[in-house]
């Protein structure tokens, strides 16, 4: 059974790859585990940048602030942060939302903030414009609040309605950073990827592998790092991916992400109690995924009614085709890398296919 299983599963990624090649993008990167079997594919042990499944990790950071009694999931920012993190970012209708934000608002991005990557811009240019005309601008945590402070407006008082929000990661980000009295980068080393074993990963910009601190003025040269194109630019080593920090500013590898999902599920790195919560899917991302607090959970028949009977793993997704997803109960993992953020939909076609065949192999 496993010698087929990783043949047809291979026939399913050399079928995309052959699709990507046209658009002269590489090939996918693929890691899927189940107990006693192992599908790998392309470049398994090549770095990426993961994108927005990083949020997975810094919403695991902050529940071990908050299981040690350093975050108070459920103050007001306010409280957790200084005045000109959260200044502006929450005058609605000529009032100040502000106290009523908490920190698992941002969690669950239910906070209102606007989103500075993917939001509407009151004038010039959107951020993802921006990130073509300034590929080399280094993007702190103070630039990206201050972009949305300045050029955007809340969606929604706070508890008001679900909308993404790569905002309030950064937010997030930030609570971490009062909360754990060191910077994001260090803590994630410390808190998330020693204990995981994720020796290849790293925060872009600010860290490398290993928990260095990256003083170089270009990080990403000294890593090899996978293509990744922002619609029609390859962006890999550009400095302007700065900009993903708390919300995805990852680097790691398939092995790595696969380490951390099994660390989370033996409850190594938090308790029971926070992984239901970040699990627990209350709102609607749209068809086929819920939000809980840091994590996806996927509902493949809300893709379609044919995919009834499907598991539901969480995990997460980063707008570059990036997969990272875990099914605890039966021990299967899938990670991915397409490498575009015009490849998500083809991504989800390889991955659906991928658990269909690995569960009707299993009889899950």
């Amino acid at each position: 059974m496993p010698e087929r299983l990783a043949a047809d599963m291979a026939r399913v990624a050399a079928r995309s790859d052959r699709a990507r090649a046209r658009r002269h993008l590489p090939p996918a990167q693929i890691l899927v585990q189940a107990p006693r079997f192992e599908f790998a594919w392309g470049e398994r042990a090549r770095r990426f940048h993961a994108a927005s499944v990083g949020k997975s990790l810094t919403a695991t950071r902050a529940f071990q602030l908050a299981e040690a009694g350093a975050v108070d999931l459920d103050a007001p920012i306010t409280r957790a942060l200084p005045r000109e993190d959260w200044r502006g970012l929450f005058l609605r209708g000529g009032e100040d939302h502000a106290e009523k934000v908490t920190v698992r608002h941002l969690l669950s991005h239910t906070s209102g903030a606007a989103d500075y990557f993917g939001g509407r811009v009151a004038e010039g240019l959107s951020f993802e414009r921006s990130l073509s005309v300034e590929p080399d601008r280094h993007w702190s945590a103070a630039d990206l609040l201050a972009f949305s402070r300045d050029r955007q407006q809340p969606v929604g008082d706070p508890g008001q309605r679900f909308s993404y929000s790569d905002t309030g990661y950064v937010l997030l980000g930030r609570v971490v950073e009062e909360a754990g009295g060191a910077a994001l980068g260090g803590q994630l080393h410390a808190g998330i990827f020693a204990p995981a074993g994720m020796a290849d990963s790293c925060l872009l910009f600010h860290t490398l592998p290993g928990g260095v601190v990256s003083t170089a003025p270009d990080p990403a040269a000294e890593l090899d790092i996978a293509p990744l194109w922002l619609g029609d630019d390859e962006r890999s080593r550009s400095r302007c991916l700065s900009c993903d920090w708390g919300g995805g500013g990852v680097v790691t590898t398939l092995d790595d992400l696969a380490r951390f999902w099994s660390a989370w599920e033996r409850g190594d790195l938090v308790g029971g109690d926070s992984r239901e919560a970040m699990a627990r899917d209350r709102n609607r991302f749209r068809a086929g995924i819920r939000y809980g607090e840091g994590l996806m959970r996927l509902r493949y028949d809300g893709f379609s009614p044919f995919l009834r009977g499907l598991p539901r793993p969480v995990g997460h997704l980063g707008v570059t085709g990036a997969h990272a997803f875990t099914v605890p109960e039966l021990g299967i993992r899938v990670v991915m890398n397409f490498h575009s953020t015009r490849e998500m939909i083809r991504s989800f076609r390889v991955h659906i296919e991928l658990v269909r065949l690995l569960t009707r192999a299993i009889g899950a």
